[in-house]
């Protein structure tokens, strides 16, 4: 174990829309930590859809219900000593507090991912935006379905407007608080 580890383990909870940047971020300061011998986990809200979220769709309550889980994910990791990256939309200021709660706010790290809708847009890696523009049914956040902007976050990043070993740089500085 790193001789400059924090005496216990924290969660960044990386919010914002899709395409924002959040796994990126995500993976790419899990790689970070990894190199510094930190134990880490990733918890991406796809990959989570694909497995213990299977059941859940995209109403404001499934999305808060897949934080839920999430944060008590991120407490069992925390609590064996293992630093939790959650990569989630988690559009709902309450659905935010709720994680921070369960997971503790000492432990609990809200980073917003605050990179502007258009850029999103042109990025859309998944299709979805260009999906809920041709189907206004369809409850993208950001576009059809709202997206409460964290107003007290400890850190917020635009992708847009910052490099990715930035971005990381900032997300990392963290452990040393």
């Amino acid at each position: 174990m790193n001789s400059t580890q924090n005496k216990y383990a924290l969660t960044w909870w990386l919010t914002g829309l899709s395409g924002a940047g959040k796994t990126t971020l995500a993976n790419e300061l899990a790689a970070k930590l990894r190199e510094q011998e930190f134990p880490v986990c990733v918890l991406d809200g796809d990959e989570l859809r694909q497995g213990l979220s299977k059941d859940l769709g995209f109403s404001m309550a499934e999305r808060e219900e897949q934080g839920r889980r999430a944060a008590e994910m991120a407490k069992i990791l925390n609590a064996n000593g293992i630093f939790a990256i959650i990569s989630l939309v988690s559009p709902s200021a309450s659905g935010r507090n709720l994680a921070r709660d369960i997971v503790g706010a000492n432990q609990f790290i809200e980073c917003y991912i605050s990179t502007p809708l258009h850029i999103c847009e042109q990025r859309d890696v998944k299709g979805l935006y260009a999906k809920a523009k041709a189907n206004p049914a369809i409850q993208l956040t950001g576009i059809s379905a709202p997206y409460e902007a964290p107003m007290k976050a400890e850190c917020t990043i635009d992708t847009s407007q910052i490099d990715r070993a930035s971005a990381v740089n900032q997300l990392y500085a963290f452990l040393k608080d």
